[in-house]
């Protein structure tokens, strides 16, 4: 009996101890050193800190490589005025014009330095290695290319194959700020929550247009004043040497992207989600400079918003080695507006030898002082201003308004304290859109007659005609009018990435 009081005493005393233990290994403060992976968000939503506890100092430094395929068809539209279709005047467009191939290398660079609590300076650099893009004819295409490709009558845009110049070199500069609003990791009860932006600046060579196969007597990369490409430009210097430019590999632009992120952690998964937007404004140094005129409708580069959703897994963790496994599941979903852009026939149309693109269109028309009232029908009562600028082709075009989708998946493997790998991929799908999709008149000026130019409706003489508006010097007539214009269809992007980021 006594030896059975013992027994229940003693085990009385061992589940004291036991329940003591357990909550004092609660309630005690963190310890010097102590794992800290299972008190980070998502690898989406992380944001690196300082003075937070006894981590008074985070720096992480990424180096990563990708490597991006993407394919596209090249169509045109088509005009038929054959009596049995019951419209008349069909405009079909699928008209096959070629295949456009596109494959880049890139080393992306990264800093991250921790200045307070879930606040983080960050720095990105990606560095173009290869960029190469190809037109290549498809099926009935490269016999047909004089139909394909017609300008004016007995005139071609351009010829297949059409190979552009490797480029390469800095894309961007980027430097930004991530402010961690919530953090679960701090308080249980919420989310986190990350609002950032970040600036783009573009500091190399901005893209100019380039055949790498020239005709003989002609230059790779020609002024867009340079009508025949021979190096010898058109305008108050004309006749001057200008010789072949730089392809570039920049877009020429100021760059603010704007985002918010949100995740939430539950046992082995954390769901996110979150939107971004990218707001770009051209420089004057490149070849947008040209297009911010009066007359222009469209004379910015295109808005772009994203939403992303996905999910990060954990399926496995080692607090006391330092040591996570995740796996990351994303779709992503992005408006691209309608907009001034460097599309898939940027080189091709940029540096044709057709003389419907090489010579310029006119920014400014005056009254015709030989008819002031219009009142002789046999003169213009529009004519060019002798001060108009010429406007050149230099290959940027208005692109219509698209949607992209993205699959991506990728895991991270945090090795050791200060290490972690990450391997990853992608699927992006583009909506078929209008490469060439300006239009003739700027209705905002509509009440000048001669500003008017051709821009002009009503009949008859003696001012019977109405303004409707003021010439585009952008719009082309061979590429922007429908019937005549170019579309991409089929755009799909493959991404592959790997990369190591070192953690202090």
């Amino acid at each position: 009996m006594q030896r059975r009081i013992h027994e229940a005493t003693g085990l009385a005393a061992l589940l004291a101890v036991l329940s003591v233990h357990s909550i004092a290994g609660a309630d005690e403060p963190h310890r010097v050193g102590e794992p800290r992976v299972m008190r980070e968000p998502a690898e989406f939503t992380n944001v690196i800190d300082a003075f937070d506890g006894d981590d008074m100092f985070d720096l992480q430094f990424t180096l990563g490589y990708q490597h991006t395929w993407k394919n596209a068809s090249i169509r045109r539209e088509t005009t038929s005025a054959q009596p049995q279709l019951s419209s008349g005047g069909y405009t079909a467009t699928n008209l096959e014009v070629a295949k456009y191939a596109e494959t880049t290398s890139r080393l992306n660079m990264g800093l991250d330095l921790g200045i307070y609590h879930d606040i983080a300076l960050k720095l990105r650099l990606p560095v173009i290695l290869s960029n190469d893009r190809e037109l290549t004819a498809t099926g009935g295409s490269g016999a047909n290319q004089r139909i394909n490709l017609q300008g004016l009558p007995g005139e071609q845009l351009f010829s297949l194959p059409m190979t552009s110049p490797t480029r390469s070199g800095l894309e961007y500069l980027a430097v930004g700020i991530d402010f961690g609003l919530l953090n679960q990791w701090r308080d249980e009860t919420k989310p986190t929550w990350v609002l950032g932006l970040e600036g783009r600046f573009s500091v190399s060579e901005p893209m100019h247009a380039c055949n790498a196969h020239p005709a003989a007597g002609q230059v790779e990369c020609a002024e867009p004043s340079d009508i025949n490409r021979n190096g010898a430009s058109d305008g108050p210097f004309e006749g001057t040497f200008s010789g072949s430019r730089a392809a570039g590999v920049s877009r020429g632009t100021t760059g603010l992207e704007l985002h918010t992120y949100l995740s939430k952690r539950v046992n082995y998964i954390e769901p996110y989600g979150g939107i971004s937007a990218l707001f770009e404004f051209q420089n004057g140094s490149s070849d947008y400079g040209a297009a911010d005129l009066k007359g222009s409708l469209v004379n910015h580069p295109p808005l772009q918003g994203s939403m992303i959703f996905g999910m990060e897994i954990v399926p496995w963790e080692v607090l006391d080695r330092f040591q996570k496994l995740s796996v990351d599941v994303r779709f992503a979903g992005t408006y691209r507006s309608e907009g001034r852009d460097y599309s898939e026939l940027f080189d091709a149309l940029g540096s044709s030898t057709a003389h419907s693109l090489r010579d310029p269109a006119y920014a400014q028309y005056m009254t015709n002082p030989a008819n002031p009232t219009g009142a002789d029908p046999n003169l213009p009562r529009s004519i060019v201003s002798p001060a108009s600028q010429k406007v050149y082709t230099n290959g940027i075009t208005d692109t219509q308004q698209y949607g992209t989708y993205s699959l991506g998946t990728g895991v991270t493997m945090q090795a050791a304290e200060y290490v972690k790998f990450g391997v990853g991929g992608g699927l992006t799908w583009a909506q078929g859109h209008v490469l060439t999709f300006d239009q003739p008149c700027n209705p905002d000026f509509s009440n000048d007659l001669g500003a008017a130019g051709p821009c002009r409706g009503g009949s008859g003489a003696f001012g019977g005609y109405t303004a409707t508006g003021i010439p585009n010097p952008d719009y082309r007539p061979v590429i922007d009018t429908p019937g005549r214009r170019f579309r991409v269809a089929d755009s799909t992007a493959f991404d592959a990435w790997l990369n190591a980021t070192v953690m202090f």
